[in-house]
């Protein structure tokens, strides 16, 4: 007897969508087409579009350290509330997962706690480059994270030799957090105290490209895989289309959907995140970049902060928003306004994650794969609320914005999870393996 029979839905198989049963057994599909057999449990998904289950390649769940903030179980209920089925999260805890004894506390927390599949970060340091070449088969490890500009504890690499290290010993994929530190420390007497509208201006769009120059000069020499995350600026885009194969990057739903002054205005330090959001110039030729398909993920760089220190006085307000419970939700509506297909945002956060970090049966519906499933209704709307936050946190900059399409269902291995916003069962997440 089969598990789960999944029937009636317009299933996304190969850039097409396709009415079909799909039947899961043990964890895996075992059979699409027209099922009749007998199942424990059948899914009616009639009117609704099952996708691959959809990975956030980019989380900050603050575990160790700021488990007041959010922590590997509840940022994971954050993200199968949201329809994502698998995240990528971060080194930068405290203490962070710059080795492997770190790494596998980190291992052991997630065991049993968490409800979405995950894969962590290795943090690099300026003394770890040793370590970073012997990780190809480190459980759970999904890449090398490198802070080229502003982090926490000691996973700030800013000088070009030590960056160099890195490259040169990585045995994974390097995701780079991009903005040059020197050019941050040059521009600190531009911050007005009091003023959030000052922090593009810190951070400029020379802050950033030229940092992304120099990641790319680097990978390039070393002929390493370099995946910059949350690009921002109009010159990235520009700069990053001339340079694909190993070089791939992210945009993030947040820089696709608010920008300045619009979102100081309304947000204050509510809308303060690094890289930051930018004026309408940058966000237009952000979207320039995704309708020319030359980004190659999109991740929410959930990066949650309580609300009482948010709302401390700029630049005492710490950087950063949730956005792992709202990512599908955000993407969706702007495939529904047409700025967007459907095709795109499914190589964004299903096929691309799979072929540039080597993740195995994940992200298509194919027979033998992962039974992981984003089911969503195309045409309900929503209207997110900071109640309905599953983040410890418990806001969203999108608190009040109407969505059309959303997650109703989330299916991890071939468990339901999530139905109608309701969250099912027990953690049972596993790590995700890598080729």
């Amino acid at each position: 007897m089969l598990d789960l029979i999944i029937k009636n839905g317009s299933c996304y198989i190969d850039s097409v969508i396709k009415n079909h049963d799909i039947a899961i057994k043990n964890g895996k599909i075992i059979k699409i087409g027209k099922i009749d057999s007998e199942a424990k449990k059948i899914l009616d998904a009639k009117n609704l579009t099952i996708l691959p289950g959809c990975i956030d390649t980019q989380t900050h769940f603050r575990e160790p350290g700021s488990t007041d903030t959010e922590d590997l179980h509840s940022g994971s209920r954050a993200a199968i509330a949201g329809g994502i089925t698998s995240v990528f999260e971060m080194p930068n805890t405290n203490p962070p997962t710059s080795n492997k004894v770190e790494f596998q506390k980190k291992l052991d927390l997630a065991k049993n706690r968490m409800y979405c599949n995950y894969a962590f970060y290795f943090g690099a340091t300026p003394d770890n480059a040793n370590d970073l070449a012997n990780l190809k088969d480190l459980e759970g490890c999904c890449g090398i994270k490198l802070f080229a500009g502003s982090s926490t504890g000691n996973l700030l690499v800013q000088h070009e030799e030590d960056i160099e290290k890195v490259f040169k010993s990585s045995s994974k994929v390097v995701a780079v957090h991009s903005e040059d530190e020197e050019i941050l420390n040059m521009n600190k007497k531009l911050i007005k105290n009091g003023d959030v509208h000052s922090h593009p201006i810190w951070r400029s769009d020379e802050c950033a490209i030229s940092s992304t120059r120099r990641i790319v000069r680097i990978a390039e020499r070393y002929k390493k895989k370099a995946h910059i995350l949350h690009i921002t600026t109009k010159q990235e885009i520009d700069f990053l289309s001339q340079h694909k194969g190993n070089i791939t990057f992210e945009i993030t739903p947040q820089h696709l959907t608010l920008y300045a002054p619009d979102c100081y205005d309304k947000l204050g330090t509510y809308a303060q995140m690094n890289p930051p959001l930018r004026d309408k110039a940058h966000y237009d030729r952000l979207w320039y970049g995704v309708k020319n398909n030359f980004n190659d993920t999109i991740g929410s760089d959930h990066a949650p902060h309580l609300k009482e220190n948010k709302e401390k006085s700029y630049p005492n307000s710490p950087s950063g928003m949730p956005g792992v419970q709202t990512l599908m939700p955000v993407m969706l509506n702007h495939v529904n306004e047409g700025k967007l297909s459907l095709e795109q945002l499914i190589n964004s956060v299903c096929e691309n994650p799979v072929k540039i970090f080597g993740i195995k049966n994940k992200g298509f519906i194919k027979e033998g794969y992962d039974a992981d499933f984003t089911i969503v209704d195309m045409n309900k709307k929503i209207v997110i609320k900071n109640e309905n936050i599953e983040s410890k946190c418990g806001w969203s900059p999108f608190d009040g914005f109407e969505f059309k399409g959303t997650p109703v269902s989330t299916i991890i291995a071939g468990d339901i999870k999530m139905k109608d916003g309701k969250i099912l069962g027990d953690p049972s997440g596993k790590p995700m393996l890598f080729k």
